[in-house]
């Protein structure tokens, strides 16, 4: 069970750890959300768990105690050291692969090449939600599910519909991937330190035939959503050639305005553009 606010802050202290603010580190201390995201992941039984940022692995834990092996990589020396002794004897037994290192850059964790089918459940730190999951698709293998605790507005970000502020890159290439089947709101009491922003668990289920949008274009529709309140057409002018070309082709053929902005393409409109590129 999640240790409380008080015991949080005393186990930190054991080991002279202060929580790390550009690190996200807020410790989840309510086993009531502990047991809603495994009950909200609905894991099928034996499947592998990525976890990302497992801190004091109150997580960690109940996943192991549900049977599952846990891939869990964390960033901090100090976390790292102490899930070392505190879960030793899971990582003996091999039921927990442990890593230190930065999960943007490994966002599978340790996950064996050969295993095809996986999970990701995960409090994942806020300062990285954004950069692991475009790295999550660019590793182009895709969880079966995930249950991620995120900022309220990273979620609606990345769930964003076309024509709204909030609609960006990365909203276009998790829903070419994914789609969102749950959300439950999570209050801020529930973590240590209590963080100045609002939290929720959202469920991700993988397409029946996910998305994966080529490096080629990801690179593309970044560069002109950073530009996201000009038009279309005037956007293509300071391309180069190649590029204006493939544009120029995409707009015809998916009878686009050339007044349109990037936030009023739909999803699958920028898919095409994607196929275009291939």
């Amino acid at each position: 069970m999640p240790l409380s606010p008080s015991e949080t802050s005393r186990l930190l202290d054991k080991f002279n750890h202060r929580p790390k603010k550009k690190l996200g580190q807020n410790f989840l201390t309510d086993g009531n959300i502990v047991h809603k995201s495994i009950a909200m992941a609905d894991l099928p039984d034996g499947i592998p768990v990525i976890e990302i940022g497992p801190g004091l692995g109150t997580l960690t834990k109940q996943l192991l105690m549900n049977k599952h092996q846990v891939f869990a990589i964390e960033i901090d020396e100090n976390l790292f050291k102490n899930l070392q002794v505190s879960l030793a004897s899971f990582i003996q037994n091999k039921q927990l692969n442990l890593i230190q290192g930065d999960a943007v850059k490994k966002p599978l964790a340790h996950l064996p090449a050969d295993v095809k089918e996986f999970a990701v459940v995960a409090n994942l730190p806020y300062a990285i939600s954004s950069p692991w999951m475009e790295s999550l698709l660019h590793t182009e293998r895709i969880p079966l599910t995930m249950v991620l605790m995120l900022q309220k507005e990273a979620v609606q970000r990345m769930g964003a519909k076309h024509g709204s502020k909030e609609y960006n890159a990365l909203s276009i290439f998790i829903k070419a991937a994914f789609e969102n089947s749950q959300v439950h709101p999570v209050p801020r009491q529930c973590f240590f330190p209590i963080p100045g922003i609002d939290s929720v668990l959202v469920k991700m289920n993988r397409l029946e035939t996910p998305f994966l949008f080529n490096q080629k274009t990801r690179s593309l529709i970044r560069k002109i959503f950073t530009q996201r309140r000009k038009q279309i057409g005037s956007l293509i002018k300071k391309e180069e050639e190649e590029t204006k070309q493939i544009l120029e082709k995409w707009i015809a053929n998916q009878n686009l305005s050339r007044n349109l902005r990037p936030e009023q393409i739909s999803p699958e409109e920028w898919r095409a553009l994607a196929e275009t590129t291939a």
